[in-house]
């Protein structure tokens, strides 16, 4: 398997499992801050790696009236901000190509949303920056789908490639998460990343929004730890009934460190 590194962080193969975590969305400078500190405070006594996530614009929202967030300069800044004040390499997505080149001066990982994940021209471009890329597998393909997508970031040179799951689309308005999946991503040579929060998430389930199924989110990563994953993707929040966007699937911050030491018992008895 590829080792791929991201600031010192070394991922796949029998390296520690790696934590991407935070809001879904920036809602703020503070927000941003706060959360990765406690993050990090909690991964650090756990010594498990950790690689931020927010986003600055989710340009996929359903309804035309969603929080889409403050956009690429502000939330660029939001990013720059949490790299230099916590010290931790920060993940981003891509909604365009024309994005990308700023989005690389700042992010250490640049994701590719799963909606996107067949866009040959963003794929090209965010792997020619030479940053980590996190392939968000899209929910409508089968897991050895994702081999020609690999090969159009390889086509650059570039093989620091992570592949995230997040679940399979399953009749209407559902996912459900097939974790031989996880084995057979692997097998293509490339760390696969488990992402838990949106793998309980109900596409369109409130009709203009997303629902979901928080419930779940614990479990759901205790399997895919015991099933084999490389690392584990979070979308965790301080009140995520009162988050703009994607609550109903997020964790609360403060359930965090229970579910870690849960995950990195499995992972040592592996």
């Amino acid at each position: 398997m590829h080792e791929v590194i991201v600031k010192g962080i070394k991922i796949g193969g029998k390296n520690p499992l790696v934590l991407i975590a935070g809001p879904c969305v920036i809602e703020s400078e503070t927000l941003c801050l706060e959360t990765a500190k406690k993050i990090k405070e909690i991964t650090s006594r756990l010594k498990i790696p950790y690689i931020f996530k927010s986003s600055f614009d989710k340009a996929n929202r359903l309804s035309i009236d969603s929080f889409r967030g403050p956009g690429l300069k502000k939330g660029l800044e939001v990013l720059k901000k949490v790299k230099q004040k916590i010290k931790v390499p920060v993940l981003t997505d891509v909604h365009c190509s024309q994005d990308i080149e700023a989005v690389a001066r700042v992010a250490d990982v640049i994701q590719i949303p799963a909606l996107l994940c067949r866009q040959t021209d963003i794929l090209v471009a965010a792997a020619k920056t030479g940053r980590a890329i996190n392939i968000k597998k899209g929910q409508f393909l089968a897991p050895w789908d994702i081999l020609p997508i690999i090969k159009k970031v390889e086509s650059t040179g570039n093989k620091s490639i992570l592949i995230t799951e997040r679940g399979v689309s399953f009749g209407y308005n559902n996912l459900v998460t097939d974790f031989r999946a996880l084995s057979i991503m692997r097998d293509f040579g490339y760390p696969v990343i488990y992402d838990a929060t949106h793998s309980v998430q109900l596409p369109g389930g409130k009709g203009a929004s997303s629902g979901g199924q928080r419930q779940f989110v614990e479990g759901l990563s205790r399997a895919a730890v015991a099933f084999g994953c490389d690392g584990l993707f979070l979308e965790v929040h301080p009140d995520p009934d009162k988050a703009p966007c994607d609550g109903a699937n997020m964790i609360d911050i403060k359930t965090l460190e229970v579910l870690l030491k849960q995950i990195k018992k499995i992972k040592e008895v592996l």
